[in-house]
């Protein structure tokens, strides 16, 4: 069988494919913006070594020759083997329908994504990691409590400069979660040297893959999944990801016809005073509430956090429209005080595999002696899966309307690009003379990234 009399020449052929890449390749030839994206669970996903065969391909679906090396189109190592194959065939009958609508989606975030990537200078077709991830789907939640399109844990997500608490999970905007996660992947690349360790470190975490790598002796992603020391959504995380960005690229060949893909992302973005009220956005951008919680999927609340200023993002052409309209409003109706409501508000969590109560602790961010304390632990060592806790929430806030008189409320207006002192005292509803005496200004110039100090009513 042509699959086993290759086995001698497979560990070479993708040693060089790792060894000798560069992730800044740029002589391959960029494929069109054509996207695709695939989320599938654990538990419809477990194929096990032996059953990575080619008897698994569907009536009237032609197979691929074994171990093909696709590269005109590509900026990552691209090889079709048994394990790519077995993915490939799966895309196009086990999750046929599911995988069509997520095509459909898909091109609202891949230019956008592409871009980031560019900007960092790595391969763009890493966004396929995104497409398996999450379907690129900005809401998605795993059962580790991974969440955006990039599935980042709060952990990691902080590490790499993404705010998440109880107004905004930075780690849902599609943006600011790919800029961390070109950061992220950038950092494993110049680790281990091979795309395809950097992107099954992405998935189980740099310390398994390196701790597989000593155990035995092995440098070579596909070497390594030979060996137990990896789980199994590790070992099929690079063949899911090369099988899915073939099926992207080329989703005719793969039986994908028609498909009709969502218009790229598209914004103005405006920086808005601490606490506005998103129905006031929405109504000076003279569109509806769900288009700007589309838009910003991050933001969790019906506000812009209380603590700063904040970029929001409305539809392409309406920047103009919307400040002339928001300065007019007054300060009440465009808006929103929160205050914190006294609550000993908990949730319920049952154990999971692999759980400790530290790891828990920090997934829902309190503190570990909190959780004992709650539960009334006394070892923490002998947690049992199933185990019902009790997790305290985090801060919950009341909303309360702006009143008209001052509250002398002191915040914090980092300036951006293109915005005047007259801009800014207009957004908060104070005067530029106020904006200069509150940090001592003599003239009207203001430079970017420079902070302001402001006191609103």
């Amino acid at each position: 069988m042509i699959w086993r009399t290759l086995g001698i020449v497979l560990p070479l052929i993708f040693f060089f494919s790792c060894s000798l890449y560069d992730r800044k390749t740029s002589q391959v030839t960029k494929p069109p913006e054509e996207v695709a994206n695939v989320f599938i669970k654990e538990t419809e996903v477990a194929p096990q070594q032996d059953i990575y065969t080619n008897e698994f391909v569907a009536e009237g679906i032609k197979e691929e020759a074994p171990m093909e090396m696709e590269g005109a189109n590509f900026d990552i190592p691209i090889v079709i083997n048994d394990r790519v194959q077995y993915f490939i065939t799966f895309f196009q009958t086990v999750v046929r329908d599911r995988f069509a609508q997520w095509l459909k989606r898909s091109g609202r975030y891949i230019p956008i994504m592409r871009d980031v990537l560019r900007k960092y200078g790595l391969p763009e077709d890493l966004v396929y990691l995104a497409m398996i991830e999450s379907g690129f789907n900005p809401t998605a939640r795993s059962y580790r409590q991974a969440v955006g399109p990039w599935q980042f844990i709060e952990g990691t997500a902080r590490k790499y400069g993404l705010r998440v608490d109880w107004w905004v999970d930075e780690r849902r905007d599609p943006i600011k979660s790919t800029i961390a996660a070109a950061r992220y992947l950038k950092d494993l690349y110049d680790q281990f040297q091979c795309w395809y360790l950097a992107a099954a470190s992405y998935n189980a975490g740099e310390g398994a893959v390196s701790r597989a790598m000593r155990r035995y002796q092995v440098e070579d992603y596909w070497q390594l999944i030979e060996y137990p020391g990896l789980k199994q959504e590790t070992k099929e995380y690079v063949p899911k990801m090369i099988a899915a960005a073939l099926i992207a690229k080329n989703p005719e060949k793969y039986g994908f016809k028609d498909i009709e893909y969502d218009p790229p992302l598209e914004w103005d973005e405006v920086v808005l005073p601490p606490g506005t009220s998103l129905e006031a956005v929405a109504m000076c951008a003279k569109t509806s509430l769900e288009e700007i919680k589309n838009l910003n999927p991050h933001l969790l609340r019906q506000s812009t956090p209380p603590d700063t200023s904040y970029p929001v993002r409305i539809p392409k052409g309406r920047e103009a429209i919307f400040w002339e309209c928001f300065l007019a409003l007054p300060l009440p109706k465009k808006q929103l005080m929160f205050v914190k409501a006294k609550s000993n508000h908990l949730r319920k969590y049952k154990v999971q595999k692999g759980d400790t109560l530290f790891k828990i602790s920090k997934r829902f961010g309190v503190s570990l002696q909190e959780l004992k304390v709650v539960n009334r632990i006394k070892d923490p060592s002998k947690l049992k899966i199933g185990q019902e806790l009790l997790i305290p929430e985090k801060e919950r806030y009341e909303v309360k309307t702006v009143s008209k008189g001052r509250t002398n409320k002191k915040v914090v207006h980092v300036v951006r690009e293109g915005e005047t002192l007259w801009r800014i005292a207009k957004s908060y509803g104070v005067s530029v003379e106020d904006l200069k005496r509150w940090n001592k200004l003599e003239g009207k110039t203001i430079r970017p990234h420079e902070r302001l100090l402001i006191y609103t009513d």
